[in-house]
């Protein structure tokens, strides 16, 4: 019985296949990665700038006028003393972050925050701008959120 004829690969096309990956692969893949790291830096520090934005306005809620307490008996917001620690309170929580709307109603107090972050990669922008908002209330017998 005959063997059959061993292939042999007589073409002169060996391994441009793996030349096509080592070049188009890094092409594909790096800035896919760098965008990767991009968004989760963006998006960690959205986090920060929500839970800063929050604990400014938890602080600024709890600011209360007490001339008007004694005067009147009706809880209210001191104003003054409601932009001062929600400004302060952001600042120490979010050192970037500014704020750019605060609302005082009653005893409602409503934040809108932002911040800048620069990306290390920058596959599409230099900078993106996060923003956050946050409301807290002001409410008798309240102690902590605990």
């Amino acid at each position: 019985m005959a063997k059959p004829p061993a292939v042999t690969n007589t073409s002169k096309e060996g391994g441009q296949v793996l030349a096509f990956f080592a070049l188009v692969l890094p092409v594909v893949l790096l800035p896919v990665a760098a965008y990767a790291v991009d968004a989760t830096i963006v998006a960690g520090r959205e986090a920060g700038l929500q839970a800063a934005t929050a604990q400014a306005a938890e602080s600024a809620a709890q600011q209360l006028n007490a001339a008007a307490l004694r005067s009147s008996g009706a809880l209210t917001l001191n104003t003054s003393a409601v932009k001062l620690v929600a400004n302060q309170t952001l600042v120490d929580e979010e050192p970037g972050a500014t704020v750019d709307a605060s609302t005082i109603s009653g005893v409602e107090v409503a934040l809108v925050t932002s911040e800048s972050v620069t990306l290390p990669f920058s596959v599409f922008t230099r900078t993106v701008t996060v923003h956050a908002s946050a409301t807290a209330r002001l409410v008798a017998g309240y102690d902590n959120p605990g």
